[in-house]
């Protein structure tokens, strides 16, 4: 069996790696930020006063998009949580705000379609090599399911990721029992199993659900907090075939 080396650490045992998708696979900065700025004047044209705190709730700062804001980390379910509950400080009921929230969404949805962003630098290299390694290798991510699997299909990664699973089916970050049930389908435990992912979140749901362990990746530099290690490009996690003395 393989030892995953990243850094100064090293893994033995593992089985599997999950791996985060936006902000660690896939640069789509530049898309959410554009989704986060429609979706502010969407809600603004129906309830107008709130675009001020929902530019600060969504995270964009200056122009750009905090990677550790709500739209940045967030599932769809809390973005529209969160957005329901500006609604509802104006006076209106907790269900006409939440489809409120909704509307807005769906019309940014129909303005600002889903489109192919970047892959990070050696992202499918890395990914190749952990599965041709024997690796089971799985993506959970914030996104739907859908844009999940569509990530996976537009990317030619479908040889390489067993499962990909958003965050649309009752549960999301950091809810450990995601990580749970991501390794019930690949087929494996979570003791045996890596987090790869960019935000602290991450790095919680994987300790909470006793991985073996969790990286955390900053393109930028940046050490992510909760993580065993942090590293700035996925070259970094390599798989080391075991010695084996005569």
């Amino acid at each position: 069996m393989y030892i995953i080396r990243c850094g100064e650490r090293e893994y033995t045992n593992i089985q599997g790696i999950i791996f985060d998708k936006d902000g660690t696979l896939e640069d789509s900065r530049e898309y959410w930020r554009e989704v986060a700025i429609e979706r502010v004047k969407s809600i603004e044209s129906r309830i107008p006063g709130l675009e001020k705190s929902l530019r600060l709730a969504y995270g964009l700062r200056d122009g750009d998009l905090d990677p550790m804001g709500l739209m940045a980390v967030g599932s769809r379910r809390d973005n529209e949580i969160a957005t329901a509950a500006y609604i509802i400080a104006t006076g209106r009921d907790w269900w006409s705000s939440l489809a409120i929230a909704r509307e807005g969404f769906e019309e940014v949805d129909r303005t600002v379609p889903p489109r192919l962003n970047p892959l990070y630098p050696d992202c499918q290299k890395v990914i190749r090599q952990l599965a041709d390694a024997g690796f089971r290798l799985a993506i959970l991510s914030a996104d739907t399911t859908a844009r999940v699997e569509e990530f996976v299909k537009d990317n030619g990664l479908g040889d390489c990721i067993a499962v990909a699973i958003g965050s649309d089916r009752g549960r999301s970050k950091p809810d450990p029992l995601l990580a749970i049930e991501t390794c019930r389908e690949l087929g494996i435990s979570i003791a045996n199993t890596l987090m790869v992912g960019d935000t602290v979140g991450d790095m919680e749901m994987a300790r909470k659900a006793g991985a073996a362990g969790a990286i955390g990746i900053s393109w930028r530099g940046d050490r992510i907090e909760g993580a065993d290690v942090s590293i700035g490009n996925l070259e970094a996690i390599v798989a080391v075939a075991p010695f084996s003395g005569s």
